[in-house]
């Protein structure tokens, strides 16, 4: 499924990303930020890159590369835009699912349009009272005759509101039946029936919306079921491991930005009548945040190449790598934040902007509480 690309291969991508990050989303991230603007109009851009549908087939028109490949990818999206950056994420964890377990005439309706981005999409796992046990969600589909008739709320979906689909999990089968009663359904924009909350008030990513989404007797065909009744919660899960892996790599470029901010800063800025960079402790402060970005750069490559192995342990493997890139990330920008002192906590810089971005990755895909609780149970599992 995966192409095999050299190193002269992936250095022209990575460029090639690095360019568009640099020219289509870093001068314009703050002022998005600051006007809580969502950029469609970059986003199609991203498409025509082929930034769509990043690891989906080629019949489709995805660019069917590798999860390694992505890692380098969001890393360098990260560095012109993390709140775009993610949300590029979430939208290639739905037509990733869709690739992966949709039947081919699902695969050719939807796909198309949401690898050219003309077409975006939502991920409406998480409920107001079902966060990290996302087992227990109370969204229904029932089954009537050929349609399925979905009742109940969302929460805290990207994209709400601007999306043309929305990827949404649902119980299927009875109230106590865990995750074993759950499907993922496909909902068209148009449905009727769906309605959106406000765009929430959010310390970080603004320049995504983020809103409920509410199915009030939408129907949709039974067409619309990816894979089979029950399936739902499984395939939630393994599109949340590439997530938690590309939301790492996003924590991991934000943070790079503000790294090479810092360095900058430190050399120019001087105090006591010398540069900060002279003083010892400001030195060790910068080894710290390399030492931390080279390491999550390392367990996040790792993590990539056991999803593209398939290997049995892909899932703890993508949760340590998420716990520890998300929390270094921030560690890095709120530490590159202080050195700049004052400056740091200015609009202009960005820094702040950054800073206040990257909080919520420790949080979303499944919190950083969740992904210790993962690996610590597959240690005990014997998974290694």
């Amino acid at each position: 499924m995966y192409a095999t690309l050299t190193t002269e291969e992936r250095t022209a991508l990575v460029d090639a990303v690095r360019d568009f990050a640099t020219a289509r989303l870093a001068p314009h991230a703050a002022n998005w930020d600051a006007d809580k603007h969502f950029p469609v109009d970059a986003l199609q851009d991203a498409g025509e890159l082929g930034l769509g549908g990043i690891y989906v087939r080629e019949d489709v028109g995805g660019s069917g590369l590798s999860r390694l490949d992505a890692v380098a990818i969001f890393e360098e999206l990260a560095k012109g835009d993390t709140t775009i950056a993610a949300y590029i994420s979430i939208h290639n964890m739905v037509a990733w699912m869709i690739d992966e377990f949709g039947d081919q005439q699902q695969r050719e309706q939807w796909l198309p349009g949401l690898v050219a981005m003309t077409d975006l999409g939502s991920y409406c796992l998480t409920e107001p009272g079902a966060g990290s046990d996302a087992a227990a969600i109370t969204t229904t589909a029932t089954r009537d005759g050929d349609e399925y008739v979905l009742n109940g709320t969302k929460q805290f979906i990207s994209g709400a509101g601007t999306s043309a689909v929305y990827l949404v999990m649902a119980r299927t089968g009875a109230s106590d039946s865990g995750a074993r009663g759950i499907s993922a359904i496909l909902v068209p924009a148009d449905a009727a029936g769906l309605s959106f909350g406000p765009n929430e008030r959010k310390m970080g990513w603004n320049a995504q919306p983020t809103r409920q989404v509410v199915f009030d007797g939408v129907r949709v065909p039974v067409t619309n079921r990816l894979s089979e009744e029950g399936e739902g919660f499984a395939i939630a899960m393994k599109g949340l491991n590439g997530g938690r892996v590309n939301m790492g790599a996003c924590s991991l470029g934000g943070a790079q930005w503000t790294l090479d901010r810092a360095i900058a800063y430190v050399k120019d800025r001087e105090a006591f009548g010398a540069p900060l960079a002279a003083n010892q402790s400001i030195v060790f402060a910068l080894a710290d945040m390399e030492t931390d970005l080279q390491a999550a750069r390392a367990l996040l490559s790792r993590a990539a190449a056991q999803m593209d192995e398939k290997s049995s342990d892909a899932a703890s493997a993508c949760a340590l790598a998420k716990r520890f890139a998300t929390d270094a990330g921030f560690r890095v920008a709120n530490e590159a934040l202080q050195l700049h002192g004052g400056y740091g906590y200015l609009h202009e810089y960005g820094i702040e902007r950054v800073v206040r971005d990257l909080r919520v990755h420790q949080i979303l895909e499944g919190t950083n509480e969740i992904m210790r609780l993962i690996v610590g149970r597959g240690l005990l599992a014997g998974a290694r």
